[in-house]
């Protein structure tokens, strides 16, 4: 199944990780594209290959201002299914045996380096020691290959485990460069690398996301959103709903320590937008897994429009699912005002210029806002409880136009 990758002896050669184009998650996938996109915009002829959760070595396009690039694109899971090549515990065997002609090791071999974004935000244990062990058992096996690591704008931490710390220390101690996507996160990667800190190679950017480019989707995609979006009479507030916290509330809120009621919360916020603005309110689903998925946006979003149906009178409506993030992108920056939980949802909305406002539930939220001056904007459910979630939210809505007001004097810096 896998061909031989045979790169050229002068065109730059790159792998990207941990932005996989083919999740439902639409914040990876901005990644993917967004990444994409400034490489081919600055060395158009880079061989580049994507790492991805299909099966085999694939070709692929990115068409993006009128230019088509061509990319590679090989499967690389986490499946205990060893026999398979793309299986993680495969390539980490093979490489235990001097590569045994795996295709990903001589792709990280051949490479002039290795783009690793793990997902923004995903460089952590906070979703569980079997998640943190599959993204760097990737960063482990190709630091053994000799591959030179480049940690793209990401957030660090948090680390609940002192080994799962080591670990992380240990692979950014050994990364050819490494980059925090906020000051806060920065300041993190800076203390696991203690005196190994080095300026010009240890860095503080912005999320790769803040360079998404926005696509208008065909008008029939958007359903109700196409004549709301069109229609200036009446602001429109967009919120996006959290599969991962809404579906799965008690499991929600133990592992991420809140006092608030997550579900509740953004119930309340809709019923408020109804009784006190005459807003209509868009619920953007930014995880597209279908309904009954406990990450699924779709269905969160459903059941927060079925819970106030008796009183939307026509005034709340949820986006189609739309599986590409520029088209996405577009459609948040057409709002007068965003509320997302979903990282990369409420980044879209920032970097369009669109006052937003974020539920959080970990650090990595905050330091992304405070890059943007929009930090009051940020309601955290692990330290404020239901109804302060809710008033936090208000107010971010009310003060929409003071935010707009900002976000224009300090975007352009951050882009």
């Amino acid at each position: 199944m896998f061909e031989m990758h045979i790169r050229s002896a002068k065109r730059p050669c790159f792998v990207v990780m941990g932005a996989a184009p083919d999740t439902a998650n639409l914040g990876v996938s901005a990644l993917s594209v967004a990444t994409l996109t400034a490489l081919f915009a600055r060395i158009p002829e880079a061989e580049v290959t994507v790492l991805d959760f299909g099966r085999g070595l694939r070709a692929d396009t990115i068409k993006r201002e009128g230019a088509e690039h061509q990319f590679s694109r090989y499967g690389s899971v986490n499946t205990r299914r060893i026999y398979r090549r793309e299986s993680i515990y495969n390539m980490a065997l093979s490489s235990c045996f001097g590569g045994l002609g795996h295709p990903v090791l001589r792709l990280f071999r051949e490479s002039d380096a290795v783009l690793d974004v793990t997902g923004g935000d995903s460089f952590t244990d906070l979703y569980g020691d079997k998640f943190f062990k599959s993204i760097t058992l990737r960063k482990r096996i190709l630091l053994r290959e000799q591959a030179s690591l480049v940690l793209l704008p990401q957030t660090y931490g948090p680390f609940a485990s002192s080994r799962n710390r080591h670990i992380a220390q240990d692979i950014v101690r050994r990364s050819a460069m490494a980059w925090a996507r906020d000051e806060r996160s920065f300041d993190v990667l800076k203390d696991l690398l203690g005196d190994a800190f080095d300026p010009l190679r240890h860095r503080s950017g912005v999320d790769v996301a803040f360079g998404l480019p926005a696509v208008q989707p065909a008008e029939d995609a958007l359903g109700a959103a196409a004549e709301w979006l069109g229609d200036k009479s009446a602001p429109v507030a967009g919120l996006n709903v959290s599969g991962l916290l809404m579906n799965r509330p008690g499991t929600a809120a133990r592992q991420y320590g809140f006092q608030a009621d997550y579900g509740e919360a953004v119930i309340s916020l809709v019923r408020r937008l109804l009784k006190d603005s005459g807003a209509r309110i868009l619920l953007i689903p930014h995880v597209v897994t279908p309904p009954g998925h406990y990450e699924s946006d779709i269905g969160a979003c459903q059941r927060v429009a079925d819970a106030v149906a008796n009183a939307a009178g026509g005034r709340v409506a949820v986006l189609p699912a739309l599986h590409d993030p520029c088209e996405v992108k577009w459609a948040i920056s057409q709002l007068d005002w965003f509320c997302g939980t979903r990282m990369h949802s409420t980044i879209a909305a920032l970097s369009s210029g669109v006052p937003a406002a974020a539920i959080a539930y970990s650090p990595k939220t905050l330091g992304v806002f405070e890059t943007c001056g929009q930090g009051a904007h940020v309601a955290d459910p692990r330290q404020l409880n239901t109804d302060e979630v809710v008033e936090r939210l208000w107010q971010s809505w009310a003060a929409r136009e003071e935010a707009r007001r900002s976000l224009q004097a300090t975007l352009p810096a951050v882009l």
